[in-house]
């Protein structure tokens, strides 16, 4: 007679998941600015290569991992002090894998104090079909302060034919200038995404969106440089507007790589006519 089977004692899978932390901070000492305080956890690694020519101090962030998943948490910390002027960049594209039901937690916090100069710019989040992205940027900066930051998102794997059907995406921004809530933003993407990706007043078929923010002083030379890049490239819809100290620059484009080439050309003149940084951004964004 054959025995009935005993029931399975097996344990669920149990994925494993990334929780990185990254903590940086730039001050003055002798009349140039240099990195203290940091503190890094995996999969975030940052790399500090000799400036270019002309360029502030940068500070390249790496994902040791090659990209993130579902449940993945990232937190970054950035912080420039009094005179500073620096740069975190990513050294590449960050690949956002599908889901298999968790959220994929990228979490950012700027401090940018009086009289400092601090670009935070990311390359791109490619969102792979079923990605869920949480991200939120909170920026502080204190008046007599700037900062120029990017975020960029290209929905799918447009080489292989891929677009974002299904998944998730929440990306919220705060800026506060002495503490005092300077401006906000929130977008939300849930299934069914056709509807979103179709609308005419929505993202209308775009394959990539970006926003580029400076925050502080010249928010009206920075919208007329934006503007102008917009003049020279009809293919990308771009707007710009100034909301009190906060210059907002939104990019929509069919073609990730024209908007791509867009921001980087609006990014590279903000900083050129602002700061006096060259118009051509850190080398690693053109590889």
């Amino acid at each position: 007679m054959r025995s009935a089977p005993l029931p399975s004692t097996a344990l669920p899978t149990r994925l494993q998941r990334s929780d990185g932390r990254g903590r940086l901070r730039f001050v003055t000492a002798g009349g140039r600015t240099q990195p203290t305080g940091l503190f890094q956890s995996d999969p975030v690694r940052f790399l500090f290569p000799l400036p270019e020519r002309g360029e502030p101090l940068p500070a390249i962030l790496v994902t040791t991992s090659g990209g993130l998943a579902g449940g993945d948490r990232i937190r970054l910390d950035l912080a420039a002090e009094a005179g500073s002027v620096a740069t975190v960049a990513t050294q590449a594209a960050e690949k956002v894998y599908r889901s298999a039901g968790e959220d994929t937690r990228f979490a950012v916090a700027v401090r940018v104090a009086r009289g400092a100069w601090f670009e935070w710019l990311p390359q791109e989040a490619i969102l792979f079909d079923g990605a869920r992205l949480v991200r939120t940027t909170e920026v502080d900066v204190d008046a007599g302060g700037r900062l120029l930051a990017l975020e960029m998102l290209v929905f799918g794997r447009r080489a292989r034919g891929e677009v974002l059907a299904t998944g998730m995406l929440r990306d919220d921004w705060r800026v506060r200038i002495d503490g005092r809530l300077a401006w906000a933003d929130a977008l939300r993407l849930t299934e069914p995404l056709a509807a979103a990706f179709a609308a005419r007043a929505g993202l209308d078929g775009a394959a990539a969106m970006a926003t580029l923010l400076l925050v502080g002083e010249g928010g009206a030379a920075a919208r007329d440089a934006v503007r102008a890049v917009a003049d020279e490239r009809p293919e990308v819809r771009i707007g710009a507007s100034v909301v009190g100290p906060v210059m907002v620059a939104r990019f929509l484009g069919r073609d990730a790589r024209a908007l791509r080439d867009a921001v980087l050309a609006a990014a590279g003149r903000v900083r050129n006519r602002l700061a006096g940084l060259p118009e051509r951004l850190p080398e690693l964004w053109y590889g």
